[in-house]
């Protein structure tokens, strides 16, 4: 079910935004676990011009009377957006909180459009990925355990990603060190080859755990293993 609303202000204060209750209630969509979702898009920067809420998927937001995206507020979540149309290209990962210009959601810079997103399931708490060198599985094995990784080559692996398994929890891989350039979207399961994320190449350089706050569970210490 999904809830829209739309609106011409400029929005001032997030406290302004949360003063209609039988907006925010009509708003909340069941995800995994009990959880609930929300996110609102503003067609200029700062919060300001037509807003679209949203609480499910939306293919197109343009056929929600938003033109374009400046700016986004995550009530709850996490989410993905997309540059295209029914989920396609550039892949963006928006979690609570307030986005109030482009290069607050990306750093890649290579468009400016914004025209799909979706609730990002998190089905755990808890986070394991295994990467591999070669498609199928293949090759050099890293896997990470609860932790961010900045740079895969500090911990001895390069920067080719062929293949990877997500055991648990949401992560988002980036093409270059310090959380860098196009970012990828691996949920859990399996990826044989890189084109099963969305990406031209098999590189990726840092990895990073996608966290929903309405799990509310402590996170474990990290650990790392590597394997030839």
């Amino acid at each position: 079910w999904r809830f829209v609303n739309f609106s011409l202000e400029c929005r001032g204060k997030m406290s302004e935004q949360q003063g209609a209750p039988e907006q925010l209630a009509a708003g909340k969509s069941q995800g995994g676990a009990g959880a609930t979702y929300k996110v609102v898009v503003f067609e200029f920067e700062n919060f300001c011009g037509k807003k679209v809420e949203l609480s499910a998927e939306c293919k197109n937001v343009i056929e929600k009377g938003c033109e374009k995206v400046g700016s986004i507020i995550v009530e709850s979540g996490p989410w993905v957006a997309f540059e295209r149309q029914a989920f396609g290209g550039e892949q963006f990962v928006l979690e609570k909180g307030e986005y109030p210009r482009w290069s607050t959601w990306t750093n890649s810079q290579t468009n400016n459009y914004l025209l799909s997103l979706r609730p990002l399931k998190v089905d755990s708490a808890d986070h394991k990925l295994h990467l591999f060198e070669n498609p199928g599985f293949a090759g050099r094995k890293m896997e990470i355990v609860d932790d961010d990784v900045p740079s895969l080559w500090v911990h001895g692996f390069q920067d080719r990603v062929a293949s990877i398994k997500a055991t648990n929890g949401a992560w988002v891989g980036y093409m270059f060190p310090g959380y860098r350039g196009r970012q990828y979207i691996i949920e859990n399961g399996d990826y044989k080859h890189w084109n099963d994320w969305g990406a031209s190449t098999p590189q990726i350089q840092s990895v990073r755990r996608v966290r929903d706050m309405q799990l509310n569970k402590t996170f474990k210490l990290c650990t790392f293993t590597q394997q030839s």
